[in-house]
């Protein structure tokens, strides 16, 4: 039988002053001022539809993320408006966590204390490297020194707790220059870290016109001593690209990883709800484009699908192989509404490959797993 696992919201704000060219988001250059208040009211509209779509009156959210794009293009006065109307719509505790993200190149201190005022309680600041040249070649509108006052700014204006997005793996990179970067976040003091490989994604300018990246065996050099400087830093790897100090794990990214429930409102957003009564699982994904998504002739839901239990084992595994604290049996058949027998075999030929491991009752991956994981991933498809 299928539970109601928490549910999260997902707010997609579509503008960037420029597009970066190795995102493959949903973003769009800045090329006129923000439609804030056209914007927010299809948002809450795209909202309600949701809510009576899959009956979700009563139940209470779980965590805000607020993407994009470059979310902190919107005023403060937006944002609270906008946390203030989504917030009457659910129950939910006092200190739910509300992230939002915010490119350097875009705040000041008076800003980022302004969304805490608000109502945003977590900062995720696209720092992505150090390096000032490093920055302009990844097409970013902010330098070095800009990333440091993002995240001392960060660090002053009240919220909780923040993240420092950070790549490695950045065209000519070397292991000395992604470690010091490494080094200047630490330094910096986050309570969270997301620490990714840049990769070359389809439809984006990197993948029509290809940078020269580190080999892959400067790679491994990268992530080997990367993940050691920042376990040494106290920062426990919870996830394959994030990092914590104890306590300040991001409970909205947990929750997509544990396969929970999401609305997804804005351009382009995707989401995932599970309903009990019917014993299905359903995926959103909604207008893309700003201008179509703004015509309020029109529905915000671009498509509807039905997860199919052929689908499921994989879905499930694709998000929670990538949390080192693994999985339980019981908790695949609750979140999947599959017997368990869906997936017992390939994942006892997985441990053979050594692979995954079994220990107190869960399954999780192994170092080696974690390596291959995409390989892992395909044994499920």
């Amino acid at each position: 039988m299928l539970i109601s696992p928490p549910l999260s919201l997902y707010i997609h704000i579509p503008w960037c002053v420029e597009k970066c060219p190795y995102c493959d988001f949903n973003s769009h250059a800045l090329k006129h001022d923000i439609p804030e208040q056209d914007y927010i009211r299809q948002l809450l509209r795209d909202l309600d539809a949701d809510i009576t779509r899959f009956n979700l009156q009563q139940r209470p959210l779980h965590s805000i993320f607020i993407g994009g794009g470059t979310p902190s293009l919107f005023s403060a006065p937006a944002i609270a408006q906008l946390l203030e109307q989504v917030l009457q719509r659910f129950q939910h505790h006092a200190d739910i966590e509300i992230t939002l993200e915010a490119n350097p190149g875009t705040i000041e201190a008076e800003k980022f204390i302004g969304f805490f005022n608000g109502g945003v309680s977590r900062l995720s600041v696209g720092v992505q490297s150090f390096e000032s040249e490093k920055l302009i070649k990844l097409g970013r509108i902010h330098d070095s020194q800009q990333a440091k006052t993002a995240a001392k700014l960060a660090n002053e204006c009240g919220v909780s707790s923040f993240n420092l997005d950070l790549m490695h793996g950045l065209p000519e990179q070397s292991v000395e220059h992604a470690l010091d970067d490494l080094k200047t976040a630490i330094s910096l003091n986050p309570t969270h870290i997301s620490w990714y490989q840049l990769t070359i994604e389809p439809n984006t300018a990197f993948h029509s016109r290809p940078p020269t990246l580190p080999q892959d065996e400067v790679l491994w050099h990268i992530q080997d001593q990367g993940i050691e400087l920042l376990t040494q830093a106290g920062y426990q790897q919870y996830e394959i690209s994030a990092f914590s100090q104890k306590g300040y794990q991001c409970q909205h990214n947990l929750n997509y990883w544990q396969f929970g429930d999401y609305l997804g409102i804005g351009c382009g957003a995707h989401g995932k709800i599970t309903d009990t009564k019917s014993q299905q699982i359903f995926r959103t994904v909604k207008v893309k484009h700003p201008k179509g998504y703004l015509d309020t002739r029109r529905a915000a839901l671009d498509k509807l699908h039905t997860v199919s239990a052929e689908e499921l084992p994989f879905e499930y595994l694709m998000n929670r192989l990538r949390l080192f604290s693994g999985f339980t049996l019981d908790e695949y058949q609750a979140y999947t509404g599959l017997s368990s027998t869906t997936i017992v075999p390939t994942l006892q030929q997985a441990a053979d490959k050594n692979l995954m491991q079994f220990d107190n009752n869960r399954w999780s991956v192994s170092k080696l797993g974690h390596r291959y994981l995409n390989d892992l991933l395909a044994m499920f498809l």
